[in-house]
């Protein structure tokens, strides 16, 4: 008899965005007509750049030409956006090749697709709260995860330890939930931890476009030693509002190797057998992001979330919440007020403010009794959610 991938039975019932979607769907429905204030889901809230639209529709028109027209992309990505991202770093100060560079769907879609590089007997480190993806696609893969907590005490940013060894280390700076972010210090420390002990961290970059603070590195590779223990997942969901347009891509080091093994070979050969490369037009409009214009323009719409957390915090402080992010992080993660539980708040500002935000109990059981709010709104929307939280709080 077939058997199914028995795993899955040990996942949560719901995953957590299902959750609350199900909760404000049924909150809609006896109360027609209520405007929410949605600061939850990390979705954007403004358009595509001029610069992207510009690039996509010269994309669209090229394939409407024979002389133009582009059929099967190269899997690992196009030569020319490869290019550009590697580009991008070098202009930073990290020297990468452009082979260095894989383009995705999305950085959701690769950080459960890189699991085929790791076998399925090697460990896997959590340190939470974390996005809840971390753990789910590990159980479904049936490896044994290490859970570190993290708390208030540490900001949220804890040390490696004894505790913490495993085969593959997930650290995520800027971190979702908490918006915390590793100081160069302390992400050296897991960077010699990984080597010492032979592991491979994913570093999870999604969010490194809102630091403003030239001290804190925006990529592992700023740090001593990287190329040889880690991979770095990157996404242009935030950074340039490819919500729904989907691009991102990953950073696999040719010095990456384990058992005479290159990782940067192997995710070839995996991307080579599993998919057939992203839309050609998608990637055109991704390397408008990358010209000096494009990055003129994407720099304003992050400016534009960035004042939404500034107002959100502002609110924050003046209710006397203890709160951490937002400065260089799209997310503000605070303590749950009045002494409630996640979901209880959850709940109360939904009711009481019809505000819709994240609770921190499914991002790991050190969640419990904090709360995310994403500054991914509409502006307007931000700044009376604003208001109903200096009433309420």
């Amino acid at each position: 008899m077939t058997m199914p991938n028995m795993h899955y039975a040990d996942l949560k019932d719901s995953y957590l965005f299902f959750h609350i979607a199900r909760k404000v769907r049924a909150y809609q429905e006896t109360h027609p007509g209520v405007h929410l204030y949605r600061m939850g889901i990390g979705d954007v809230s403004l358009p595509l750049c001029d610069a992207v639209i510009k690039a996509l529709h010269e994309a669209v028109d090229d394939q409407a030409s024979k002389e133009s027209f582009h059929g099967y992309m190269p899997e690992p990505g196009a030569p020319f956006l490869r290019s550009a991202i590697a580009e991008h770093y070098r202009r930073r100060g990290v020297d990468l090749s452009d082979e260095d560079v894989f383009v995705s769907s999305g950085a959701s879609d690769e950080l459960g697709d890189i699991l085929d590089l790791f076998d399925r007997s090697n460990s896997a480190l959590v340190i939470e709260p974390a996005y809840p993806a971390y753990v789910d696609a590990n159980v479904i893969a049936g490896r044994r995860i290490v859970h570190l907590s993290s708390g208030r005490e540490s900001g949220f940013l804890p040390s490696p330890s004894a505790e913490a060894k495993a085969d593959i280390l997930y650290i995520c700076s800027p971190n979702n939930p908490t918006g915390a972010v590793f100081s160069r210090k302390q992400l050296q420390e897991w960077v010699d931890f990984a080597n010492k002990n032979g592991s491979i961290i994913l570093f999870d970059a999604a969010y490194e476009a809102f630091i403003e603070d030239s001290s804190l590195p925006r990529s592992i590779f700023e740090l001593e030693g990287a190329k040889t223990c880690a991979i770095e997942i990157c996404s242009l969901s935030k950074t340039a509002g490819f919500t729904g347009t989907r691009l991102g891509y990953t950073v696999i080091p040719r010095e990456l190797k384990r058992s005479n093994m290159s990782f940067n070979d192997m995710w070839i050969r995996n991307r080579t057998t599993k998919t057939n490369g992203v839309s050609y037009i998608i990637q055109k409009g991704v390397a408008a992001v990358f010209t000096q214009e494009g990055q003129r323009q994407i720099r304003e719409n992050i400016a534009y979330y960035k004042e939404n957390a500034r107002i959100l915090m502002e609110a924050l402080d003046a209710a006397g919440v203890w709160y951490c992010g937002g400065k260089n992080a799209p997310y503000i993660w605070l303590a749950c007020p009045k002494g409630m539980g996640s979901w209880e708040l959850f709940d109360w500002l939904l009711e009481k403010a019809q505000i819709v935000g994240t609770p921190g109990e499914d991002f790991g059981s050190c969640g419990e009794g904090y709360f995310r709010f994403s500054t991914f709104g509409d502006r307007a929307d931000t700044v009376e959610a604003a208001r109903r939280l200096k009433e309420l709080l």
